[in-house]
């Protein structure tokens, strides 16, 4: 029963992957793009092509942006996103998965984490607990 509570939540673990940014000469337009060298390349030519007033303004922008972000981080204003809950119990119910989900691949932390699901469940908690709330 746990188990099928668990998985009638997998919408709610959607991550999205594909950066959106917003054109600076208009701010309600919002292009999502996936990541890749063609969208890459067709971001630095458009940056390129801005004057040297409007890239400054620009880079001042994504400054901004971050010291806030790093600003909140340091003083524990973020909240933990329902994912993060989510994880956390699923995490305790199936330590691989959470930790799949939270990587978006399965690389060494989910091998590690499913090697000791398998031999020993409460490590495999520990260290998937580990993984989605660090």
């Amino acid at each position: 029963m746990l188990l099928f509570a668990a998985f009638s939540f997998s919408p709610l673990f959607a991550i999205n992957l594909e950066p959106s940014r917003v054109d600076s000469t208009n701010a309600a337009k919002d292009t999502t793009s996936t990541l890749s060298k063609e969208n890459l390349d067709n971001a630095l030519k458009e940056f390129k092509s801005l004057s040297k007033h409007d890239r400054k303004e620009r880079i001042k922008e994504a400054k901004k942006i971050l010291k806030q972000y790093k600003l909140d981080k340091k003083n524990n204003k973020a909240e933990p996103s329902t994912n993060t809950v989510l994880l956390a119990i699923l995490a305790i119910l199936l330590p691989p998965l959470a930790v799949y989900l939270h990587e978006g691949v399965i690389n060494n932390r989910f091998w590690i984490s499913l090697i000791l699901t398998l031999l020993f469940w409460i490590p495999g908690v520990i260290y998937a607990l580990i993984i989605v709330l660090s």
